[in-house]
Formats: C-alpha cells, structure tokens, sequence
C-alpha cells in the first residue's frame, strides 16, 4: 500500500512535469483572456523570446478584471439604483413607516460599486442607519437619504440616489408599552433624586402598589450544571480508564500464558506433582516480582495457592483460577489440570507440551496481527501527507495552466 501511494506521486509528478515541459516550449496564444467584472485582477507571468535570441526574458504582468464600458456603466447604475430600497429597508415595510434600523450599505451587493451616503436629519438617524429614538417624534420625522454611487475602478464615474423616510417610535405592544412606562417613571424617580446619597423605589408604579426583588443570579444553576456535566465527564473518563485497564490486563495475560504453561510442563516433567509445580511456577514469580512487575496472571496463581491452603479443593481451585480470569485459554487450562486431577496425572505432560506448542503458536501470530494493525493505522497519516504533497504540486500547476 505504501509503496503504491509513494508510486502514485511519482507517476503524477512525471505527468505534471511533462505536461510542463511541454507548455514552456509551446508558443501560447496571444490572446489573454481577462476575469470578468467584479473577479478582481490576477498576474500573468510569460517567457518572452526575441526573434534573433535564443534566450528568454520573464515578463509579469498585472491583468486587471474587465471593466464596464459607459453603457455598461450606466446600466450598472440603474440597477444598483432600483434595488437599493430593498437593500436599505431591513425589518421595515416600506420608506413611508421607519420604525426599525435601516442598513445604508457602504457597497452594493455582487457590484463594483461603493456608496456614501449624506443625510438631512443627524439627530434621528446616524450614518449607519440606526434610529435616534430618543429624538423621535409621534408625528413622524422626514429624513432625505442621499447615496454617492461611484465605479470601484474609477472613481470618476458617479451617480446619486436620493430617497425620503418617515421615521416613527415603533409601535409597541401592550406589554412593551407597560415595561416601557414601567422602566419611565423608576428612572424619572432616580433622576429627581441625584443629589442624594440613597434614592427611593417609587411605592406605586401605573397607580398599583407593587414590591420589588432582585433578578436570581444564575451562578448557582451554571456551577451545578458544570457539576453535572463534570460528574458525567469524569465517570465517561472511569469507565474508559476501566476498559483501558481490563484490556491491559487481557493482554498481558495472553502475553505470560505460553510462559506459564511451559513453566508447568517442565516442572511436572521434571517430576514434581501439579500442586507442587503450580507453586514452584508462583515462588519464582515472587523471586522476580520487584524486576517484573505485577503480573495479574502470576497474581492469580497466587490466590489459588491461598486457596488451596485455607482448605479448597486443588482441583476446584484449579477452576475458579480460569473462570476468575475470564479468558479462554486460561479457563481451558484450569479444565486440563482439574480433569487429570479427577482421572489420574497420566498423559498430562503430553497434553501439556501441545498446550504450550499451540499457546506459542497463537503468541507468534497475535504478534504479527498487532504488527498489521499498526501499519494500518499508519495509512490515515501517511495518506493525509500524501494529500498535502499533492495539493502542494498539483493546485500551482492547474492555476498556471492558460485555460
């Protein structure tokens, strides 16, 4: 796989490089084709070669976009004109009720065209279009609206557009109008009382008796929320640790059962009976522990010596050691010696040292299927630097293609 994709390249690079070879010997069209209105300007770069010369000179030119000829122009003006009172509305209907902002635009939308915009009433709309309400009247206000359109490539070329908004105080609802009043005749008591330290809530608001209390802060619910949501974080992050952990733990057991049982073969081989093996395999564990390390398998050989001490069955406790340890092999070889046990130690060498021949069997080829895993997992990088490379070479060279 890795040497196809590193065979791909190659085989674009070649392609490219041709295809470039090609170009730079090939005489181009002496027609340039320009980006059209509103695409902005690019650069060109040419091989120029005089009749007589053999050598070629680098020329970079600035193509600018096309531009509008004066009915273009003319025409763009008209219809940057007959949109713009869709354009500046916003939330409002018509120019005849302005109750919300207007958006006086500094340039039409999808057009070379910048706008300024002059206005007759300052004090009831700024430039941007917001509404100065506290300056607005009942009985409306006229405000004259006048756009300078001008050309963005030449400046030069202008047009005016002129237009009249009514402005009016929005047109509150029930509720708005009550907190409207509300929040008035509050700031009206503050306001009359600025020359004292302390200042009264008014007893009546709108002719009712009313009573006052303090907005509930939401710091409290905001850190039980985070005390939730860290909780279930940190529980995710346990149970997580906890498979982490137990798969640790599966193979480091899978990774010690060849020894083990190999252990055992020569132990009983050599004479020693089952338990005395079994035991022999758990001192030397104990010898070597402070150098190895915990081994959970060792561990629980170890539990079964204490089994067996406070009175439980060898062959019983030769059982509970495979069904504590929850995986296959180990259960199969808790079985094995729990069976001989019952029918007599007769044979169980033999049966030992095929155990361990096909325990090693099985370490030889979970290796090799961890060692194809990791050069799977090197695919997703490999070919995320691959893609790079590719956008690096690739996109220069199509964008400097002469289409």
């Amino acid at each position: 796989m890795r040497m196809a994709a590193v065979g791909l390249v190659l085989v674009l690079g070649t392609i490219l490089a041709a295809a470039d070879y090609i170009q730079s010997h090939r005489t181009v069209d002496k027609v340039v084709l320009r980006n059209s209105q509103g695409k902005g300007s690019r650069k060109e770069e040419f091989q120029v070669k005089l009749q007589g010369e053999e050598e070629k000179r680098a020329v970079e030119i600035d193509v600018a976009e096309q531009q509008y000829s004066g009915e273009e122009i003319r025409e763009l003006f008209g219809r940057v004109s007959g949109q713009m009172e869709g354009l500046i509305l916003g939330k409002n209907k018509n120019l005849d009720r302005i109750e919300y902002d207007m958006e006086l635009l500094t340039k039409a939308p999808d057009e070379p065209v910048e706008i300024s915009w002059e206005l007759s009433r300052y004090d009831v709309m700024n430039i941007r279009g917001e509404l100065q309400r506290e300056n607005l009247d009942e009985e409306g206000t006229l405000v004259e609206l006048r756009a300078v359109l001008t050309y963005s490539e030449n400046e030069e070329e202008q047009a005016m557009y002129e237009c009249t908004a009514c402005v009016y105080p929005r047109t509150l609802s029930t509720e708005e109008e009550k907190q409207s009043r509300l929040t008035e005749e509050i700031q009206k008591q503050e306001e009359d009382s600025r020359t004292k330290r302390r200042w009264k809530l008014p007893d009546k608001l709108l002719g009712r008796e009313v009573s006052y209390y303090r907005r509930m802060s939401s710091r409290g619910p905001v850190l039980i929320a985070m005390a939730v949501l860290i909780g279930i974080l940190l529980y995710a992050l346990e149970i997580q640790n906890r498979g982490k952990e137990k798969e640790e733990k599966k193979r480091q057991m899978l990774l010690d059962y060849p020894e083990i049982v190999n252990k055992m073969t020569l132990f009983i081989g050599a004479g020693m009976t089952v338990k005395r093996a079994w035991r022999k395999v758990v001192e030397d564990y104990e010898r070597q522990k402070g150098v190895l390390g915990k081994r959970y398998a060792y561990e629980e050989m170890k539990k079964v010596c204490h089994e067996m001490d406070s009175g439980v069955t060898e062959a019983e406790s030769y059982e509970k050691f495979g069904r504590r340890c929850d995986i296959q092999v180990y259960i199969r070889f808790g079985a094995l010696l729990s069976q001989n046990l019952r029918k007599g130690t007769k044979g169980l060498t033999q049966l030992l040292k095929q155990e361990s021949l096909q325990a090693f069997e099985e370490r030889k080829a979970r290796a090799k299927r961890l060692g194809e895993e990791a050069g799977t997992k090197l695919l997703l990088p490999m070919f995320l630097m691959l893609a790079v490379v590719l956008v690096i070479v690739v996109v220069p060279a199509f964008l400097s293609v002469q289409i």
